[in-house]
């Protein structure tokens, strides 16, 4: 197919009036609507992102006094209302970030608190103590195979320990981490309720 001078004149017409890239291809045939798209952008229409009327002052060339004082009446209220619409939705987004996500924390900085959204059964948390009290405080270059991997402590301090007890078989923890880790499906979506 070609872009002959009859199906580009009812391609500017038509997507003067509005009418969508795929209705476009429809109407001429043997066509696609990106390649609609891509002859719309070659030959420099109106991107129509507005209400489509954008599209209209390409079609009213001809009719000269219709065309001018349209421009005009769009043209004031637009200025006027959009840069006065944009900073506050600028301002309406940023809102729900947490101050928290928007500092930048140098390399090698303890990170703040951060909020948990798992809560983890009481009964858990304190076998965890106990086996904490009892743990190996290994470094990450003494875990083996058969150690618990379970991290103790910020990264960034030097207070930064693994448990390093006997861990379960086929877990990278010892029995008291595995329980907090690897908990039920049925208690994880019951917590979030």
């Amino acid at each position: 197919m070609s872009w002959t001078d009859e199906r580009v004149e009812l391609l500017k017409k038509m997507w003067g009036e509005g009418q969508s890239a795929s209705q476009i291809a429809k109407e001429l045939g043997g066509v696609t609507r990106n390649a609609v798209i891509g002859k719309v952008h070659r030959l420099g229409l109106s991107n129509r992102a507005g209400s489509g009327a954008t599209a209209k002052p390409a079609a009213a060339p001809k009719a000269k006094p219709a065309a001018a004082p349209k421009p005009k009446t769009e043209a004031k209220p637009k200025p006027a209302a959009k840069p006065a619409e944009a900073p506050v939705a600028a301002e309406a987004a940023p809102k729900p970030v947490s101050p928290a996500r928007r500092a930048i924390i140098p390399a090698g900085q303890p990170l703040p608190p951060q909020p948990s959204t798992n809560e983890i059964p009481a009964e858990a948390l304190a076998k965890v103590n106990e086996v904490e009290k009892k743990a190996k405080k290994l470094s990450v270059m003494e875990l083996t195979e058969k150690t618990c991997k379970w991290p103790v402590g910020d990264p960034a301090t030097e207070d930064f320990w693994f448990c390093g007890l006997p861990s379960q078989a086929g877990k990278p923890y010892c029995e008291a981490h595995v329980g907090v880790a690897f908990q039920p499906m049925s208690s994880r979506r019951d917590r979030r309720r």
